[in-house]
């Protein structure tokens, strides 16, 4: 038989889900029997890997990788044996290894969501979903991970949501939140707000410096990190959530040398991470037009969110206690699953897991603006370069809009097409990212002012089509900014790899 399963591919912890015979997503258990496995690779030779509980032990050490979810799209690159690895093929390898896993123990997967930070760029998706699709997994539609957290709630709290909540996703390396309209299986995003490099590993490097204050103080001199790295600190960081005060003991030593660490302290030095959150919340309720006392629930996600000073700096932004109905590992990839069977054909699902998504409706909004530059007259009277604003963020999607341009000079032969991306309504094109440019190529001796329409489209998979057009000639330069399509990384073949 084959399955639809929801894929949360985390900065720290991933997650694999399914429906059940009756309809419920469950998690699919990792072959230690867990239910989430760690997103740690370490290689023990140049074409053998380990990934998950064993992986992670061997974190800090030379040839182990972890966190690289938040580098995402970028050029970083990590090197073991000699062979150079880019986020995006360690994804692939992670993902290649849940799947072989997920298959061994359910059967055949047909096919998958992967789930997104609301607020990663797009170059980050693209490298998600390549990943994906060089895993072997046939991904045909995807979900933001808070969005995909409120589609669970709303399938699991036991009653008929029917107002506005929050989902507040702190996980180990991102942070979004989301204020959504729920009326039973409808969810509607109405704002959403974040940073793609804020969570978990933020909070460990800071427990990190504080016994490394705390060692330099005692003993006047640096701590080697090996003697406390950053598994040590995460592991303390838990019992933190559980204890005013610890003791940190130090490798070399045994434990033996130990120092007390206390919530307080550790509280301090992540306060101003703490703060960036609050204003981001801040930021989403106004977004969405709203006030605190307009949100009936705020909804937990990530592990981080288990941090009690998180849960008092909820409370105290949205005027009530947060909620969380299961653990916050596995909510996103929960409620993934249920928007796979929901977004399948069905062809692989009985009458009741039919029944259990067949009323389920996502409305996603944009999380970013997208724009091109365009060039128009200063406040002084003088040409300059503008970043143009096409699609808004929080413009509900699908969505089309376009946008009346003309060309500049007479005999103008070209246009340089470009389009942008940014997190706030900027105007000045330095304060924005271009994601792709081109030209369109125009006739010969042509008067100034003809038209050139500008089209950006953005469906409900988050793929943008942009189009250039020349009115007079209908020619058009166009680019598919689709997710499934990222960059390639020729010396990577993760076909060419084993697990051990």
């Amino acid at each position: 038989m084959s399955n639809y399963v929801g894929i949360d591919l985390g900065t720290t912890n991933c997650a694999v889900s399914k429906l059940d015979e009756t309809g419920r997503p469950i998690i699919v258990h990792n072959p230690d029997g867990s239910n989430i496995t760690p997103s740690v690779i370490s290689f023990s030779s140049a074409r053998k890997y380990d990934v998950g509980e064993v992986a992670r032990k061997s974190l800090g050490e030379p040839n182990t990788f972890g966190r690289f979810k938040r580098d995402m799209g970028s050029d970083s690159e990590f090197e073991a044996f000699g062979i150079k690895h880019t986020p995006e093929s360690l994804s692939a390898l992670l993902l290649k290894k849940l799947k072989e896993d997920t298959e061994n123990t359910i059967g055949n997967i047909e096919e998958a969501v992967v789930t997104i930070p609301a607020n990663f760029a797009n170059e980050a998706r693209e490298a998600t979903l390549s990943a994906a699709s060089k895993a072997g997994l046939n991904v045909k539609n995807i979900i933001n991970e808070p969005t995909a957290a409120a589609l669970y709630y709303a399938f699991h709290s036991g009653r008929e949501l029917d107002g506005t909540y929050a989902v507040y996703d702190l996980g180990g390396g991102t942070f979004d939140v989301s204020i959504i309209s729920v009326h039973g299986k409808d969810v509607e995003v109405l704002a959403t707000e974040g940073v793609s490099k804020l969570g978990g590993d933020d909070f460990d490097r800071a427990l990190q410096k504080i016994v490394s204050q705390k060692y330099k103080k005692e003993t006047g001199s640096d701590l080697d990190l090996e003697d406390y790295n950053l598994i040590d600190a995460e592991d303390d960081k838990k019992s933190l959530s559980r204890r005013e005060v610890i003791k940190v003991g130090l490798r070399s030593t045994g434990g033996r040398a130990s120092f007390e660490v206390s919530q307080k302290d550790f509280e301090e030095a992540i306060s101003s991470f703490v703060a960036q959150t609050e204003m981001l919340c801040e930021t989403a309720i106004d977004d969405a037009n709203l006030v605190p006392s307009d949100i009936s629930e705020v909804f937990l996600v990530g592990g981080s969110s288990r941090i009690p000073c998180i849960q008092k700096s909820v409370e105290r932004i949205f005027k009530r206690p947060p909620v969380s109905f299961a653990n916050p590992d596995e909510v996103v990839a929960l409620g993934a699953a249920l928007y796979a069977a929901y977004k399948s054909d069905g062809k692989f699902l009985n009458s009741i897991q039919k029944q259990s998504v067949e009323k389920i409706s996502v409305a996603e909004i944009t999380s970013k603006f997208f724009g091109t530059i365009s060039v128009g007259m200063s406040a002084r009277d003088e040409l300059a370069r503008g970043n143009s604003i096409i699609i808004e963020k929080g413009e509900k999607i699908p969505c089309i809009k376009e946008e009346s341009f003309f060309t500049l000079a007479d005999g103008q032969t070209a246009v340089n097409c470009v389009v942008t991306e940014s997190n706030t309504n900027e105007t000045d094109p330095k304060f924005v990212k271009i994601i792709w440019e081109g030209d369109l190529e125009l006739p010969a001796n042509r008067p100034a002012n003809q038209e050139i329409i500008v089209r950006f489209s953005y469906d409900q998979n988050q793929v943008m089509k942009c189009s250039f057009i020349d009115v007079e000639t209908n020619k058009k330069t166009e680019v598919d900014l689709s997710m499934s399509k990222g960059k390639e990384n020729a010396d990577v073949d993760i076909d060419k790899f084993m697990v051990e």
